[in-house]
């Protein structure tokens, strides 16, 4: 016990001594000036802040065999290859464009200039199975298949407060130039076999029936030979949000598919004796209104197009 006193009071006077030298110096004299510099603080590195990548989404629709009609013009129509470069063509650019938010294809019209036939405008493809030419069509007994993921974006309202009306898809006919000679005719215009309409939230299909049911075949190639059947709507109510619609058409017969779960099949007499003309499928927004300030958009998110 007693050493460990000794050497804890060694300890303590050998602590004192060198406070003691610290104070006065080593050599006993005033201790040297202590000169303390400021402390080197090194400034925050900035790190950079990674904007967040905007993600670009593209409809998925092949372009090179459809040309599109506008509504203004004579109207004005866009071919392969010029429609493949939509989004830097300037005339397409107010009714053609892209939502890259999205991922869809826009199709902007209003009441404007419009094609033989009719009254109302467009903004429309029309299938070309040549690019850039409309002379080579398909018959039912060929076949096709359309298929497209669509929305009606926007609308406007009749003075009553109703949705007014568009075409979203069709199925043309065409006369060859034998036909069209045949029955004098100055063009090669047939009547629609198809028409779908947005209407009303729903989707309504029309078809052609014929007027006299004995008619001949040369009979038949005038349009007025062909009248409107009653109409059919879907139960599903599409509404504004998206939707897929298909179109098989074989000999004598046609099939609507509303997302995949939905069909409606016409299949008669009508749909045999249609096998006489060339047809091919039109999609986009054929607005059936000239109401002041009318417009519609329609949306597609994905277009495809199959024949046998």
């Amino acid at each position: 016990m007693k050493l460990n006193v000794v050497r804890t009071v060694r300890i303590l006077t050998l602590a004192l001594l060198v406070v003691s030298m610290i104070s006065c110096g080593s050599d006993g004299m005033d201790p040297p000036e202590v000169i303390v510099q400021d402390p080197v603080i090194e400034e925050p590195v900035e790190e950079p802040v990674e904007e967040p990548v905007k993600e670009y989404k593209l409809p998925d629709i092949d372009l090179s065999h459809w040309k599109v009609t506008l509504p203004i013009g004579s109207p004005t129509e866009v071919k392969p290859p010029e429609i493949l470069d939509y989004a830097e063509n300037e005339t397409l650019k107010p009714f053609m464009y892209n939502d890259s938010v999205n991922g869809a294809l826009v199709f902007y019209t209003y009441p404007g200039a419009t094609t033989a036939n009719t009254s109302y405008s467009r903004t429309e493809l029309r299938e070309q199975m040549e690019p850039g030419s409309n002379d080579v069509n398909w018959t039912f007994e060929q076949g096709g298949r359309m298929k497209g993921k669509l929305q009606l974006a926007d609308i406007s309202k009749d003075n009553e407060g109703k949705y007014h009306r568009t075409i979203i898809m069709q199925i043309h006919g065409r006369l060859t130039d034998a036909q069209r000679d045949l029955i004098g005719e100055d063009d090669n215009n047939a009547p629609p076999i198809l028409k779908i309409y947005w209407y009303k939230g729903l989707v309504r299909v029309k078809s052609k029936v014929l007027k006299d049911k004995q008619a001949s075949d040369t009979e038949i190639l005038h349009t007025d030979a062909w009248g409107d059947d009653e109409g059919f709507n879907f139960s599903t109510q599409v509404g504004f949000e998206p939707f897929t619609l298909e179109i098989i058409a074989t000999k004598g017969k046609l099939e609507i598919v509303l997302n995949e779960d939905e069909k409606y099949v016409i299949e008669n007499e009508d749909m045999e004796r249609w096998s006489v003309f060339e047809n091919y499928f039109k999609a986009g927004n054929y607005l059936a209104t000239l109401d002041e300030g009318s417009f519609a958009k329609v949306k597609y998110y994905e277009l495809e197009v199959v024949h046998d």
